[in-house]
Protein backbone atom coordinates (compact mmCIF):
# COMPACT_ATOMS: atom_id res chain seq x y z
CA UNK A 1 0.00 0.00 0.00
CA UNK A 2 1.26 3.46 -0.85
CA UNK A 3 -0.22 6.92 -0.81
CA UNK A 4 1.73 9.60 -2.65
CA UNK A 5 0.92 13.27 -2.28
CA UNK A 6 1.99 15.91 -4.77
CA UNK A 7 1.21 19.48 -5.72
CA UNK A 8 2.74 21.33 -2.83
CA UNK A 9 5.05 24.28 -3.25
CA UNK A 10 5.49 27.97 -2.66
CA UNK A 11 2.49 30.21 -3.15
CA UNK A 12 1.72 33.84 -2.41
CA UNK A 13 -0.93 34.82 0.12
CA UNK A 14 -4.33 34.58 -1.51
CA UNK A 15 -3.09 32.07 -4.03
CA UNK A 16 -4.32 28.59 -4.85
CA UNK A 17 -2.88 25.10 -4.97
CA UNK A 18 -4.20 21.72 -5.97
CA UNK A 19 -2.90 18.75 -4.04
CA UNK A 20 -3.25 15.20 -5.29
CA UNK A 21 -3.00 11.89 -3.47
CA UNK A 22 -2.52 8.85 -5.66
CA UNK A 23 -3.32 5.56 -3.97
CA UNK A 24 -1.77 2.16 -4.69
CA UNK A 25 -2.81 -1.04 -2.98
CA UNK A 26 -6.46 -0.38 -2.28
CA UNK A 27 -9.46 1.17 -3.97
CA UNK A 28 -9.72 4.66 -2.57
CA UNK A 29 -13.42 4.89 -3.36
CA UNK A 30 -14.00 2.15 -0.79
CA UNK A 31 -12.12 3.97 1.94
CA UNK A 32 -12.66 7.02 4.07
CA UNK A 33 -10.20 9.53 2.67
CA UNK A 34 -8.94 12.58 4.52
CA UNK A 35 -6.39 15.34 4.30
CA UNK A 36 -4.44 16.47 7.33
CA UNK A 37 -1.81 19.12 7.78
CA UNK A 38 0.95 19.76 10.27
CA UNK A 39 2.77 22.99 10.94
CA UNK A 40 6.23 23.02 12.55
CA UNK A 41 5.98 22.37 16.27
CA UNK A 42 2.26 21.67 16.14
CA UNK A 43 0.10 18.59 16.10
CA UNK A 44 -1.30 17.16 12.92
CA UNK A 45 -4.82 18.42 12.31
CA UNK A 46 -7.69 17.27 10.14
CA UNK A 47 -8.36 19.59 7.22
CA UNK A 48 -10.94 17.81 5.08
CA UNK A 49 -12.56 14.43 4.76
CA UNK A 50 -14.71 12.45 2.36
CA UNK A 51 -16.61 9.74 4.15
CA UNK A 52 -18.93 7.77 1.90
CA UNK A 53 -19.52 10.83 -0.24
CA UNK A 54 -20.10 13.17 2.68
CA UNK A 55 -17.48 15.87 2.87
CA UNK A 56 -16.42 17.66 6.03
CA UNK A 57 -14.01 20.53 6.60
CA UNK A 58 -12.20 22.16 9.44
CA UNK A 59 -13.72 25.52 10.32
CA UNK A 60 -10.49 27.25 9.34
CA UNK A 61 -10.76 26.13 5.72
CA UNK A 62 -14.50 26.02 5.09
CA UNK A 63 -15.40 27.84 1.92
CA UNK A 64 -11.80 27.82 0.70
CA UNK A 65 -10.84 24.15 0.37
CA UNK A 66 -12.57 21.40 -1.59
CA UNK A 67 -11.91 17.68 -1.28
CA UNK A 68 -12.87 15.47 -4.18
CA UNK A 69 -12.13 12.09 -5.70
CA UNK A 70 -11.08 10.94 -9.14
CA UNK A 71 -11.97 7.30 -8.85
CA UNK A 72 -10.78 6.46 -12.34
CA UNK A 73 -7.29 7.48 -11.24
CA UNK A 74 -7.62 6.19 -7.66
CA UNK A 75 -6.80 9.71 -6.54
CA UNK A 76 -8.03 12.13 -3.92
CA UNK A 77 -7.69 15.84 -4.52
CA UNK A 78 -7.58 18.85 -2.25
CA UNK A 79 -8.21 22.11 -4.06
CA UNK A 80 -7.14 25.05 -1.94
CA UNK A 81 -8.09 28.65 -2.58
CA UNK A 82 -7.21 31.89 -0.82
CA UNK A 83 -4.34 30.45 1.12
CA UNK A 84 -3.44 32.67 4.00
CA UNK A 85 -3.01 31.50 7.56
CA UNK A 86 -1.49 28.15 6.68
CA UNK A 87 1.96 29.70 6.41
CA UNK A 88 4.02 26.54 6.24
CA UNK A 89 2.48 23.13 6.57
CA UNK A 90 3.01 19.61 5.39
CA UNK A 91 -0.19 18.14 4.00
CA UNK A 92 -0.80 14.44 4.46
CA UNK A 93 -3.24 12.11 2.78
CA UNK A 94 -4.92 9.45 4.88
CA UNK A 95 -6.98 6.44 3.92
CA UNK A 96 -8.98 4.39 6.41
CA UNK A 97 -10.92 1.29 5.57
CA UNK A 98 -11.27 -2.43 5.98
CA UNK A 99 -7.61 -3.03 5.23
CA UNK A 100 -6.33 -0.60 7.80
CA UNK A 101 -5.26 3.01 8.09
CA UNK A 102 -2.60 4.40 5.83
CA UNK A 103 -0.66 7.64 5.50
CA UNK A 104 1.30 9.28 2.77
CA UNK A 105 4.62 11.02 3.40
CA UNK A 106 3.22 14.45 2.80
CA UNK A 107 3.74 17.41 0.55
CA UNK A 108 4.86 20.79 1.84
CA UNK A 109 2.98 24.02 1.25
CA UNK A 110 4.67 27.32 1.99
CA UNK A 111 2.86 30.64 1.82
CA UNK A 112 5.09 33.62 1.40
CA UNK A 113 5.14 36.89 -0.45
Amino acid sequence: VQLMESGGGLVQPGGSLRLSCVVWGFTSSEYFMRWYRQAPGKERELVAGDVVGRTTYADAVKGRFIISRDNAKNTVILQMYDLKSEVKCVYFCNGWGTGGRYWGRGTQVTISS
